[in-house]
C-alpha cells in the first residue's frame, strides 16, 4: 500500500515558474502619462530585460510550465510579457500585455557559415607545429 502512494506521488505534475510574472492587479496600477520608471521599479522590481536597440521599453518575462513524469518534457500552459515603454523624460507612454496566445514559432534555419581557408587533419596540424618557431623566438630574429 505505501509503495503504491509513492509511485503515485512521483508520477504527480509539478508547476515550474520562471522570470518575473507580476500580478495583474499591480499592472493595473501602471499609468500611462502618470508614472516615472522610478514608480515602474517601486512598483514591478527590475525588468527582466530591456530592449535591444532603445533603453526606453522595458520587459517584464515569465512563464508557468506543468512538468509530468521525469521522461517528458514540461509543457508551457502560461507566459506573459509585460512590455512598458517610457517617453525621453521617462514617463510611462504604454503599456502591453503579451501572453501564449500571442507568440508566433521561430523557423530555425540550419544552415552554416563557411570559413576561408581549407580544414586540416589531426596529422597535418600535428605536424605544422613540430617545425613552427614560438613566437617569442620569431620576434628575436625579425631584428
Amino acid at each position: 500500500m505505501l509503495s503504491s502512494v509513492l509511485l503515485l506521488g512521483a508520477c504527480s505534475n509539478e508547476i515550474k515558474v520562471h522570470g518575473n510574472m507580476p500580478d495583474p492587479e499591480v499592472l493595473a496600477e501602471i499609468h500611462p502619462g502618470v508614472d516615472n520608471r522610478n514608480d515602474v521599479l517601486n512598483k514591478l522590481g527590475s525588468p527582466s530585460t530591456l530592449s535591444t536597440f532603445q533603453d526606453n521599453i522595458w520587459y517584464y518575462i515569465g512563464s508557468r510550465a506543468e512538468q509530468g513524469p521525469s521522461v517528458f518534457p514540461a509543457e508551457e500552459i502560461e507566459r506573459s510579457v509585460f512590455a512598458i515603454s517610457f517617453t525621453p523624460a521617462g514617463i510611462v507612454q504604454e503599456t502591453k500585455l503579451y501572453t501564449l496566445e500571442d507568440a508566433q514559432e521561430v523557423e530555425l534555419i540550419d544552415r552554416e557559415t563557411p570559413t576561408e581557408g581549407r580544414e586540416l587533419t589531426i596529422l597535418e596540424q600535428m605536424l605544422g607545429n613540430l617545425w613552427r618557431q614560438p613566437i617569442s623566438s620569431r620576434s628575436k630574429n625579425t631584428k
